[in-house]
């Protein structure tokens, strides 16, 4: 419940500072994280696993926009939705480095006793449950997949 109050405390600094951006950025991660709150019934508090997936798919959204956008010759449109993606991941927690991803991969295929690519699938369900908001699940399957074939 932290991270709410985190974003609603930067919400009413936006609001006073007049920072358009930040408000837009920070008004569609409350939206999303009350659709979630109201899909799940009752249940009011979200777990941190479930607010971070929330932030983490906003920012994912924001930069696939602005991919297209680029690709599209739309840098007017592709700035705001990188700058909203900068001001959302401010509430991730700090990411990790390839390198850093690397060892707790070969940590896991160690551990799990991973004998190639059927085994992927394992190493991928316990890696990301560790690496939950600290890493991007591309770059653990791209890694992952490295270190199996």
């Amino acid at each position: 419940m932290s991270l709410q109050k985190d974003i609603m405390t930067a919400l009413k600094e936006a609001m006073k500072s007049k920072d358009q951006t930040a408000l837009a950025a920070l008004r569609a991660v409350k939206s999303a994280i009350l659709l979630v709150q109201t899909e799940s019934g009752a249940k009011e508090e979200l777990t941190e696993e479930q607010e971070l997936k929330i932030l983490q798919k906003q920012v994912k959204q924001r930069k696939d926009s602005a991919v297209v956008y680029i690709e599209q010759g739309r840098e007017d449109l592709a700035a705001p939705e990188l700058a909203e993606a900068e001001i959302i991941a401010r509430f991730l927690p700090e990411a990790l480095n390839e390198e850093e991803i690397e060892e707790v991969v070969v940590a896991t295929i160690a551990n799990v006793g991973a004998q190639g690519m059927k085994d992927m699938g394992k190493v991928m369900g316990i890696v990301s449950k560790e690496l939950a908001g600290k890493a991007d699940g591309k770059t653990i399957s791209t890694i992952v997949k490295a270190k199996l074939a």
